[in-house]
């Protein structure tokens, strides 16, 4: 059984180092590529794994190679994968093009598959903390409401704004959300004034902003952290790290600024290898990283 549930979107990516994007008609070469699962609520099941927790993921995978890939990439990390579903239709696959300033541009292929089914899963258990990425709206909006019906805390991954995100952000216990759905949401490039605006449907909110650390409102305190100083090589995935890391810490019950050091501290490690499955820190390395950054502030 699992204490943790990701629910959303797994894909197969396919990154490359890259000195610069390509203009029009230009070709490019790769100094580096890496082949590994990916998608956020994929990426943070595993994780969670690695940093010590009992995670699963509920999700879509294809009976193709990406989809056979990925199941057993996920098995071999520790992740239960019994609620994972599988059919007919092409796994997602992602395309990521990294530069050595840690910048990425992404192009992901869906096809035609379609959204699974609000009652595609019967929960064998309750786990204590359901992290959403909003990529399965009709099942997590219903799985949402469950959850809060029986008092199990919910999360929302908010990478950007869509369908499956603006549909869960009123609805969950903590709204996590990057600085572009801040942006798109709230309509203001002042992070302070959209903390505000995104308070009033939401009681606990953070918002990230990559190498300029979070804001964030909750239990009627406000506050800002500064990111950790690392060497950035390629920033896919560190989202995906730090919602994991926030779920696992917000299953642990620690207490919040601990919380938020904890899943900072996985989000920056992250950015320091190409790719964002193989980059998701183990939970000595994080555990290290966050006794340099005290030591270093002592």
């Amino acid at each position: 059984m699992f204490d943790l549930l990701c629910v959303g979107h797994a894909s197969y990516d396919i990154s490359m180092a890259i000195e610069k994007h390509p203009d029009p008609d230009e070709k490019v070469f790769a100094d580096a590529m890496n082949l590994a699962g990916g998608g956020p609520a994929a990426n943070a099941a595993v994780c969670i794994a690695r940093l010590g927790g009992n995670a699963a993921f509920c999700g879509y995978l294809g009976n193709d190679l990406f989809g056979d890939l990925h199941m057993a990439e996920l098995s071999a990390e520790g992740v239960d994968v019994t609620l994972v579903q599988r059919g007919p239709y092409p796994s997602p696959v992602s395309q990521i093009l990294a530069k050595p300033d840690g910048r990425r541009a992404l192009v992901n292929f869906k096809g035609d598959t379609p959204w699974l089914d609000a009652d595609a899963v019967v929960m064998p258990s309750l786990p204590k903390v359901i992290l959403f990425d909003g990529h399965e709206p009709q099942l997590s909006v219903r799985l949402c409401h469950w959850a809060a019906e029986r008092g199990i805390p919910t999360i929302l991954d908010a990478g950007s704004l869509h369908q499956g995100s603006e549909a869960l952000a009123g609805l969950v216990d903590y709204l996590v959300a990057s600085e572009k759905f801040a942006r798109q949401w709230c309509q203001t490039e002042d992070m302070g004034r959209a903390l505000d605006e995104l308070l009033v449907i939401s009681e606990n909110v953070v918002i990230t902003q990559g190498e300029c650390g979070l804001v964030w409102a909750a239990g009627g305190r406000k506050g800002e952290m500064n990111a950790f100083a690392v060497h950035a090589v390629d920033s896919t995935g560190a989202g995906d790290a730090f919602h994991g890391a926030f779920a696992l810490g917000l299953a642990r019950k620690m207490a919040w600024d601990e919380l938020l050091r904890f899943a900072s501290a996985a989000g920056a490690l992250t950015c320091t290898l190409l790719g964002a499955r193989i980059a998701l820190p183990a939970l000595a390395d994080t555990i290290r990283l966050l006794n340099e950054q005290e030591a270093g502030d002592g």
